[in-house]
């Protein structure tokens, strides 16, 4: 998850209500079935509570997924795969931490040089601000004396832009080879059963599906197999001193000091991924404050070294923004002969709108959904690729990460963890695909030609896709909006007549 991707998202109106209801009855039904069993082999454990609702959620990461090679800080334990025994009774909830612990002590200074004036700079100057805030300066000291400048962000090639992550610097097809692997859903398929009580457990407390909790975790770490290498403090000074989110990074970095304060983590347990992100399931410092869990009753949430508390973690987030148990995140699609491919405009409508449109699962059935809900159609390789009708817990995917091809991963993982592989339509690897630059050049003669496409910026987004479906409509073509090389060439002859 990357950190130039992810920000709070809140959904595009007020159409599509919560039905808390159908999802609590599900929840408590299956709960109720699984303690009525365990009562009969072990003793009973306590009913779980609700996890406290909020709106707007932070993304746990503020970074588009990339995936990583590295490997796990020493400091944080990742063979906790084994089934889980623990036999506490107290539901997953918020971390106690240590209240009435003594303040943290120690030096409080002088810095040694990293090396980098900037970053020497921004430390001292950072510090006197946030201790004049009242902020612990001993903390301050522990967290960044031993920070560096990384390549990554301050050295002659930022890594950092999303123009180079997978999900938009990929075919989507591409991309989905290396994010929904056979590899994947056998793991994942032994850590449902592995960790089968967790889940069960999880799913009744916060009404999220095991398959989209175990696809997330696959999707972050590979199940826990990279939670990256990088100090979380380092990381994110050095976010600071890039300087393109200064005010993003600074305040996770006061969040690292109120975690530990706290008492939900030691200083030496604060690894991370590149942008900052921690644990099993990569929660932003800020958004672990918010969000994470206590599975196992010990007062804290460790989402570093312990699978349970990462995944309840994880499930409280997805339930906070609003998913919805035993639902579809999104249903393949067949579109009849002379369909309006315009109607795939990021617009949603009723479901009994595109039902009357002509659109049916792709797998015969029902969309188990109401006719009264609402889809938005999505063409991730335009009118001659797979077609989906995308619902509510699609949009709840992107709350985790903006990418359109990180939530499609997700809900394809998800699913076939549920033993249903998908998409059934085959992928036109055929079709040319448009460079950076050749996305520029169409961005900017649709432009000239009066089809407002937004900045140049070579990113394909809903802008230049609604701009080129306009183009497409006002010239008698499929108007799909998939930016590909035939569809630029459309685009540039026009500009040439």
């Amino acid at each position: 998850m990357g950190y130039a991707e992810s920000t709070p998202l809140t959904h595009r109106d007020g159409k599509r209500k919560t039905s808390f209801m159908t999802r609590k009855n599900l929840v408590l039904l299956r709960w109720t079935t699984a303690a009525s069993f365990a009562a009969l082999i072990s003793a009973c454990a306590a009913t779980p509570e609700p996890a406290p609702q909020s709106s707007a959620p932070t993304p746990p990461s503020q970074k588009p997924h990339v995936e990583a090679t590295t490997s796990t800080p020493p400091s944080v334990v990742t063979t906790d795969s084994a089934p889980v025994t623990r036999t506490s009774t107290i539901s997953p909830g918020d971390p106690r931490g240590t209240p009435g612990a003594p303040p943290y002590s120690g030096p409080v200074g002088p810095f040694a040089p990293t090396g980098n004036a900037e970053m020497d700079a921004w430390r001292q100057d950072f510090v006197s601000r946030a201790t004049a805030r009242g902020t612990n300066p001993a903390l301050l000291y522990a967290l960044l004396k031993d920070i560096r400048p990384l390549d990554i962000y301050l050295g002659p090639d930022n890594q950092s832009e999303v123009a180079n992550q997978a999900e938009f610097s990929k075919a989507i097809w591409e991309y989905l080879r290396t994010a929904v692997t056979d590899n994947r859903f056998q793991t994942g398929r032994q850590k449902l059963a592995e960790l089968g009580p967790v889940f069960d457990r999880i799913e009744a407390t916060y009404g999220v599906n095991r398959e989209v909790v175990s696809a997330i975790w696959a999707m972050e770490t590979n199940f826990g197999g990279y939670m990256g290498n990088f100090s979380a403090a380092n990381t994110l000074a050095n976010m600071a001193v890039e300087g393109r989110r200064r005010s993003f990074a600074e305040s996770e970095i006061l969040a690292l000091v109120e975690i530990v304060e706290k008492g939900f983590a030691r200083l030496d347990q604060l690894g991370s991924g590149w942008a900052g992100a921690m644990g099993h399931t990569q929660f932003m410092p800020s958004t672990y404050l918010a969000y994470a869990q206590d599975y196992d009753g010990d007062g804290l949430a460790n989402v570093w070294s312990s699978s349970p508390d990462a995944l309840a973690s994880a499930a409280n987030y997805l339930s906070v923004s609003g998913y919805r148990f035993d639902q579809p995140w999104g249903v393949e699609v067949l579109a009849p002969q002379g369909f309006d491919w315009s109607m795939a405009d990021g617009n949603d409508r009723r479901l009994s709108s595109w039902k009357s449109a002509g659109l049916s699962p792709i797998r015969g059935g029902g969309f188990g959904v109401d006719d009264s809900d609402y889809a938005e159609l999505w063409l991730p390789a335009g009118a001659t690729g797979p077609k989906y009708l995308l619902f509510r817990n699609f949009d709840v995917f992107k709350t985790y990460n903006r990418s359109n091809s990180y939530a499609f991963a997700v809900g394809l993982l998800a699913d076939g963890l549920a033993g249903q592989y998908g998409p059934v339509a085959a992928w036109p690897t055929n079709i040319q695909r448009l460079t950076f630059d050749e996305v520029k050049q169409l961005q900017s003669a649709l432009n000239q030609l009066g089809y407002n496409a937004g900045g140049v910026d070579g990113i394909v987004g809903s802008g230049t896709r609604g701009a080129l479906r306009q183009f497409q409509q006002a010239n008698g073509l499929i108007a799909d909006g998939y930016p590909s090389r035939p569809a630029l060439n459309e685009v540039l002859a026009r500009l040439r007549s």
